[in-house]
């Protein structure tokens, strides 16, 4: 069964969506070892959908019902079906496609819904098999796919990352876009900035306890 969410941000524009962490293996600096927990990249540690209302049991659980359900073989068509109309979708607004094969039925479905623009944030760009279907997606002309940069201080790679967090507004870095919803509630407020294909990275300012401590801890 598909389990699609609705993010109060994006203004009703509606997403898939895993676990996080669970299913980042991109959020990895360093593997955990017998005598140390994994080491997250920067911008992984102070990750929004691991705190708040992500972590209640009523919304943990469609994430997880979504990990299984996505390895049925009529789910692509279902996933085709329920976008007949919807205009724009994010996949990810928790979690990443984390299996090559999830990755190649998701391209299967942006490619079958040529009406409506997909957004997908990841970072699976890093490992070399996920490389060929992400350009395959990007490719398709109502796809954006934006690699995130792992930085929470504006870094980011150019002709590679798509994305990037800075501490605050006055730390966009020059010819990035920002991301606006810190001015309306952390809300959209209509901006389709992020499925712009013309848009080459966007930068979000960063938001929330975790995220402010990582940044204080990073600065120092």
């Amino acid at each position: 069964m598909l389990r699609i969410s609705v993010t109060s941000k994006l203004d009703g524009i509606r997403s898939w969506s895993l676990q996080a962490l669970d299913t980042c293996p991109g959020s990895i600096l360093e593997p955990a070892t017998h005598s140390s927990p994994a080491v997250l990249v920067d911008a992984c540690k102070g990750c929004y959908a691991t705190t708040g209302f992500y972590v209640m049991d009523t919304v943990k659980a469609p994430r997880l019902e979504n990990r299984e359900d996505w390895e049925r073989d009529d789910w692509e068509d279902d996933m085709v079906r329920e976008l007949q109309d919807d205009e724009h979708f994010r996949w990810f607004d928790s979690g990443d496609s984390y299996a090559l094969a999830l990755a190649k039925k998701i391209y299967n479905v942006m490619r079958r819904t040529p009406w409506c623009k997909h957004w997908i944030p990841t970072r699976m760009g890093k490992f070399p098999k996920f490389q060929e279907i992400l350009a395959l997606m990007e490719a398709l002309p109502n796809v954006k796919v934006r690699f995130s940069s792992d930085s929470v201080s504006g870094e980011y790679v150019k002709g590679k990352h798509g994305s990037t967090i800075v501490p605050t507004a006055d730390n966009v870095p020059e010819g990035v876009a920002v991301c606006r919803a810190y001015e309306h509630g952390g809300k959209c407020n209509g901006c389709r900035t992020c499925w712009d294909k013309t848009v080459p990275v966007v930068a979000y300012v960063a938001h929330g306890k975790n995220m402010a401590k990582v940044i204080r801890l990073r600065v120092a």
